[in-house]
């Protein structure tokens, strides 16, 4: 199989601010570049530069790739293949030889709660709902009537009139992102996107063809300015922004400002793609809002929702509403890739919005609690830190002080926590002084993980120069 290869300047794009003077420079190298592939900013099977090209980009030694890549291979993460160089592998790919340690004791990898309180009342009543779909296909691919009925209320309740056909029920929110960039976003198309922003949005948009123009945001919100001028200087086809509890800064996007941002998009003629998926966990903010697409009546807008952060993500449903046309040519992009939602989790998510209201309460509730435990922990554990405090959403952004997200992402592992670092959120190696951390764990369990992040935040001025471990794959 031919590998993908990747160039010497896109590599060092990656690597971002990779030596930081704790170790020695090859195993520094080693340790990055280890990193981007546990996460999968580097795919498998993809083929690194030579040493020398390499060495000229970073400039640094052959000597100092040569020993970085030779690293890589002793832990299984690079193999030499014949007419193809060093390739990206992932060691239990390949029957690689133990060395890794237990899953984490404490996934700070993931922003998704365990399932709702009395969801399992809920999925009794559906499955003896059961025999009104057995005499079906199976096979439909823009979902069940009854269910787009009521996420189309609850989108009518909320201030913007929506009827069933202007739905199509999805696998979950990521797979209505691909499904959207793959339906309106052409090869070289430019699409503008947050930074940070939701990593796998980002990898949909890029295999779609996608090239993206990024427009800063941090936890205090979004730069008008310069979102302004990306709208009227690039003109993008697509924009996709989440306003609604920003995923990972946790910012909303206030009324004046998302209406600044429908008059730009309506001049340059770029579809608004609004992913709304945490628009619901509002858990202090103060004031609510219509939907997005409420604001932009009479501009293309199509807005994606998912019951993964609100119910369960093991609820494999979310949602795509749109004007009629779109959801016509996403009805004909789909049999491509799938051949439609499964009926038993429609009856459950049916089921689902007869009592959301009091669902989402609960989550709020919970989510509150459980932010405000990991904000003191941090406070108390780590208060050199920048704990921003969001007013909803799953997660906090952390500021480190210092370009170590990395390095945590990579240590953690070995000490039982597992961490995303923060440049898997940008798109160009930043964002190496920040560090996502979900509060939808356990309350027993943020408070052990932010011990172990402030035991290896210790131990990282003392790293060995020694060979790193051997770490499993981050998810």
């Amino acid at each position: 199989m031919n590998s993908a290869r990747l160039g010497p300047k896109d590599l060092r794009t990656l690597l971002g601010e990779w030596d930081t003077g704790g170790q020695s420079a090859y195993h520094a190298l080693a340790d990055r570049i280890r990193l981007l592939i546990i996460d999968g900013r580097i795919p498998t099977r993809t083929r690194l530069p030579a040493e020398r090209e390499l060495a000229d980009e970073l400039e640094r030694s052959r000597t100092t790739i040569v020993s970085a890549y030779r690293a890589l291979k002793e832990t299984g993460h690079l193999v030499s293949q014949r007419g193809s160089g060093s390739v990206v592998a992932l060691p239990h790919a390949h029957g690689g030889q133990g060395g890794f340690p237990e899953p984490a004791v404490v996934d700070f990898a993931r922003a998704a709660p365990a399932a709702i309180g009395g969801l399992e009342t809920i999925i009794q009543r559906a499955t003896e709902r059961l025999p009104e779909v057995l005499g079906k296909s199976g096979f439909d691919l823009v979902g069940s009537l009854s269910l787009r009925e009521r996420i189309a209320a609850h989108y009518s309740a909320r201030g913007l009139p929506t009827h069933p056909g202007q739905l199509m029920i999805t696998l979950g929110a990521q797979h209505a992102i691909a499904l959207v960039a793959r339906t309106l976003v052409r090869q070289a198309d430019r699409v503008l996107v947050e930074s940070p922003t939701y990593p796998h949005a980002l990898d949909g948009l890029r295999v779609s063809g996608g090239r993206l123009v990024t427009v800063p945001v941090t936890a205090d919100g979004w730069d008008g300015d310069r979102l302004r001028d990306a709208l009227e200087r690039v003109r993008p086809a697509v924009a996709y922004l989440i306003p609604d509890f920003q995923n990972p800064t946790g910012a909303s996007m206030p009324p004046a400002q998302r209406d600044e941002v429908v008059r730009q998009a309506g001049r340059a003629g770029t579809v608004l793609v609004i992913d709304e998926t945490t628009a619901d966990l509002d858990i202090d903010r103060g004031w609510t809002d219509v939907p997005f697409a409420a604001r932009a009546e009479g501009h293309r807008t199509v807005s994606i929702g998912s019951l993964g952060k609100s119910v369960w993500g093991g609820l494999r449903i979310g949602w795509i509403r749109a004007d009629d046309d779109v959801v016509g040519a996403l009805h004909t992009a789909r049999a491509a890739g799938d051949l439609g939602t499964p009926e038993l989790e429609q009856l459950v998510a049916a089921e689902v919005f007869d009592d959301y209201p009091a669902l989402v309460q609960r989550r709020t509730e919970q989510l509150r609690h459980h932010r405000d435990v990991l904000v003191r922990e941090l406070h108390e554990r780590l208060p050199h830190w920048d704990v921003p405090v969001p007013d909803g959403g799953a997660s906090l952004w952390v500021g480190l002080g210092a370009p170590i997200s990395s390095a945590l992402a990579l240590f953690g592992l070995t000490r039982g926590v597992s961490l995303i670092a923060g440049p898997k959120f940008g798109v160009d190696g930043a964002f190496e002084r920040f560090l996502r951390l979900p509060y939808t764990g356990r309350v027993d369990e943020l408070t052990r993980g932010v011990h172990l992040l402030e035991d290896t935040a210790r131990s990282l001025p003392a790293l060995p120069a020694g060979r790193s471990p051997q770490l499993a794959e981050v998810v």
